[in-house]
């Protein structure tokens, strides 16, 4: 089994910037391919990022120059640095993992979810 816990939501102005880590737990070498979604009240679920293990990177085409998605491997910890956030970036955002080759897209359903944490950005 795999624990994903996110940690390093908030409140913050447009324009503004915030961090997301995402703490893997568990058997980690089974994970392949990990990334962050969100989901805003009323909307459905979107794939922000995703990393697999050689460390290629895909993004959605709105988070496109503003997120940066990474992986320390020793910690087994996945970031997200969030840059030049927007009031349409206010959502929950979760961590997923997969263990299945080839890496899941971000439309695609994955193993191992976290908890969430909140990223509100105000006007």
């Amino acid at each position: 089994q795999v624990q994903l816990v996110e940690s390093g939501g908030g409140s913050v102005q447009a324009g503004g910037s915030l961090r997301l880590s995402c703490a893997a737990y568990g058997y980690t070498y089974l994970l392949y391919c990990m990334a962050w979604f969100r989901q805003a009240p009323g909307k459905e679920r979107e794939g922000v990022a995703r990393i697999d293990s050689d460390g290629t990177v895909t993004y959605t085409d709105s988070v496109k120059g503003r997120f940066t998605i990474s992986k320390d491997n020793a910690k087994d910890i996945l970031y997200l640095q969030m840059n030049s956030l927007k009031p349409e970036d206010t959502a929950m955002f979760y961590c997923a993992a997969d263990s299945r080759r080839p890496c899941r897209s971000l439309l695609d359903t994955y193993n191992y979810w976290g908890q969430g944490t909140q990223v509100t950005v105000s006007s």
